[in-house]
């Protein structure tokens, strides 16, 4: 089901992770189009001044202090947006954190975090969000919905060393895809997307933590590296996205010429070869992972 010809003005927008990056430049997009916006995100403090910018844009906001790991958190998130606003009609699964390391390194506590946040996070939103959606598109004719889930490249390829992360990020396209299917299957007139973007510059990597383990500080410090460095800006990936929803588009890209390392990926697949080297275009990458191993060992 596509939902092309979404009207975004006097619609209302759910969006988790949006006191930063991303998500608030979800929100700021949102509140252009005319849209009211219902923002979550842990950090509180964060999220006010979020939350404080819009309303000043004459924007109509409210605020939801919520930890998307927890399910009954996300539930209470859709309690207090039905309450508020009704049902939405565009849900941004967006919140996410960083996560890398050698596989063998990687401890149960580390995959919990990153799993609970990057795939339980939007498998809570789906959960709290779409049966509501579903029952309002069956009453209401003309009714249309989208939900949008943030995944990563890294959920359409492999780099070393991000094991979880990836693992993380390529669960959500999956459930992204198979959300698709279903809701074609039940003839929701609810349309799905998955963003994958690559390194825009963003708060995600966050400082380093000196009780990580080698292998992880290395992927934190290269991903933050690579992030800072970014060239399409949070607002650039907010434009794009909202025009994708709007043309009832699923896959979604910040940068369309990272692709080829997908391409090579699918290529490898279907030949039976070995997987294929996502740093073979940018050799270097390798190379600051290996010393910087190295110098750890």
């Amino acid at each position: 089901m596509t939902t092309s010809g979404f009207v975004f003005r006097g619609s209302t927008a759910v969006i988790t992770g949006a006191a930063s990056g991303l998500g608030r430049a979800f929100a700021q997009r949102a509140g252009e189009l005319g849209m009211r916006v219902m923002l979550a995100d842990i950090d509180a403090d964060a999220l006010r001044v979020t939350a404080s910018a819009l309303k000043d844009a004459g924007v109509q906001v409210d605020t939801c202090v919520v930890d998307v790991s927890h399910a009954d958190h996300v539930d209470a998130l859709a309690d207090q947006t039905f309450a508020r606003f009704g049902v939405p009609q565009l849900v941004f699964n967006n919140a996410g954190v960083i996560g890398g390391g050698l596989i063998w390194e990687t401890p149960d506590t580390e995959w919990k975090r990153v799993m609970g946040v990057n795939l339980g996070g939007v498998v809570a939103g789906v959960r709290a969000f779409v049966p509501a959606m579903i029952e309002v598109g069956r009453r209401q004719v003309g009714w249309r919905g989208h939900v949008v889930n943030v995944a990563s490249m890294a959920g359409l390829v492999t780099p070393p060393n991000m094991g979880v992360y990836n693992v993380s990020k390529h669960a959500v396209v999956a459930l992204t895809e198979t959300l698709y299917h279903d809701l074609a299957l039940v003839k929701a007139p609810i349309g799905a997307s998955v963003l994958c973007p690559f390194f825009v510059p963003t708060a995600i990597a966050g400082a380093a933590d000196p009780s990580l383990s080698a292998s992880q500080r290395a992927a934190q410090l290269l991903t933050a590296k690579a992030v800072a460095g970014g060239k399409i800006s949070a607002r650039d990936v907010a434009l794009m996205t909202f025009e994708g929803v709007a043309e009832g588009r699923f896959y979604l890209y910040s940068h369309p010429k990272a692709l080829g390392q997908y391409a090579a990926r699918a290529g490898a697949i279907v030949a039976g070869g070995l997987p294929a080297d996502p740093y073979a275009g940018r050799p270097e990458f390798a190379e600051q992972l290996r010393s910087l191993l190295d110098e750890a060992d």
